[in-house]
């Protein structure tokens, strides 16, 4: 997912590229979920002959400064990325076009020639990235909500401390708040967290004002370093964790230590048990509180209580458990995959419960033939008996 390195990166090739030159072709991708809130023919329109004069970013979202409004602005979502063609060497690693690659690519959302015949494209592949047409980008949300940019609107350390001193959340949650600080995501997260030794689930206001200056300190020096380097992750240093994230738990080190895996701000998080220690209140409730119930409490739960059939008890307390169950798998890693896993649990579940229900029909059924049955036959009975008596007095 583009952060803040990769989106800066790709804004200083635009800026390095494209500013003073005038938009000679439009093409709008045919998307309304990716294009948003404005038709393509509109917005093909509006830029058409207009001259960019500044390329500009905040957190994770760039927009295009036009010589008059409104500018496209671009949110780069999951998989957004910026490509250039005609321009011989860029710094962006991966706006490189060759000859040899489709252009534009059937992913573009949007397209620009300019009066030069450089050609500039927006692609994304997943389909979660937003392009819009604004008056005033930063009057409006996503941009309008953002905290202070983490690299060109840095909080001093000082404000960076006191800030921190009041929030009661943990700290990878607070870091990832784009309200909080903006341009800071999942992987930048953990490389700082790591670098400052923190866990990522220490309570912000729990860090000492020691945890916070080196924290601040790794923040500034991870997000230039990754600049620095063109957002290219093969010259990221060898000693980064990031190298290390995406490999399978058991398998994961850094430095020849162990890295596990947790859920931390809602995201997979990876960190290294050994350095990142969970300190104070907060490790004791967590030590304290187990993920699972031992198979023995499982036991007793589903034991039938007196008076009741054990088939009810064990249908409800699966019922009841089944929540508990659902956040424990969410622990298990890969965040993305939690959805799909909730919902088939709770697809089994109905499919059980529904068994059940189908099984107590099943046995009501005989219970009521066999009552038909005897109403029935004593109706038969007494029929005979009547005749009989009726037969004996014509005879007398």
């Amino acid at each position: 997912m583009p952060e803040l390195p990769e989106v800066e990166v790709a804004r200083r090739a635009v800026e390095q590229n494209c500013i003073g030159k005038k938009i000679v072709k439009s093409i709008i991708a045919d998307d309304s979920k990716v294009i948003d809130g404005v038709s393509r023919s509109d917005f093909e329109a509006s830029i058409l002959g207009k001259t960019i004069v500044a390329a500009r970013r905040k957190g994770k979202n760039m927009w295009l400064e036009l010589d008059s409004p409104p500018f496209p602005s671009f949110q780069f979502g999951m998989a957004g990325a910026v490509y250039i063609k005609g321009v011989a060497v860029t710094q962006y690693k991966r706006s490189a076009v060759n000859d040899t690659d489709e252009w534009p690519s059937k992913y573009s959302k949007f397209f620009v020639e300019l009066d030069d015949g450089l050609e500039l494209s927006f692609t994304d592949k997943r389909r979660f990235a937003r392009v819009r047409l604004l008056k005033d980008p930063t009057s409006v949300p996503p941009i309008s909500e953002l905290g202070p940019d983490a690299l060109s609107e840095p909080m001093t350390l000082e404000e960076f401390t006191d800030s921190l001193s009041k929030k009661k959340t943990e700290i990878k949650s607070l870091l990832l708040d784009q309200g909080f600080i903006s341009g800071i995501g999942n992987w930048i997260a953990d490389e700082v967290l790591y670098q400052a030794r923190i866990h990522p689930r220490q309570t912000a206001s729990s860090l000492s004002k020691e945890s916070c200056s080196t924290l601040y300190t790794r923040i500034k020096e991870v997000i230039e370093k990754a600049i620095e380097v063109g957002a290219d992750i093969s010259q990221y240093p060898i000693s980064w964790i990031f190298h290390s994230r995406e490999k399978k738990p058991g398998k994961a080190f850094v430095d020849g230590k162990k890295i596990d895996f947790i859920t931390a701000g809602g995201r997979t998080t990876a960190y290294v048990p050994e350095l990142q220690k969970l300190d104070g209140l907060k490790e004791t409730k967590e030590a304290a509180k187990p993920r699972r119930q031992t198979s023995e409490k499982k036991t007793e739960s589903l034991k039938p209580k007196k008076g009741t059939k054990g088939k009810s008890q064990v249908r409800k307390s699966s019922k009841k458990k089944k929540p508990e169950e659902s956040d424990d798998d969410d622990d298990d890693g890969v965040g993305y995959a939690g959805t799909d896993d909730d919902d088939n649990d709770d697809g089994d579940a109905a499919t059980d419960d529904d068994d059940d229900d189908d099984d107590q029909v099943e046995k009501k059924k005989p219970g009521k033939v066999k009552a038909k049955g005897v109403k029935q036959s004593k109706r038969r009975v007494q029929s005979s008996q009547n005749n009989k008596n009726a037969k004996r007095k014509k005879e007398v």
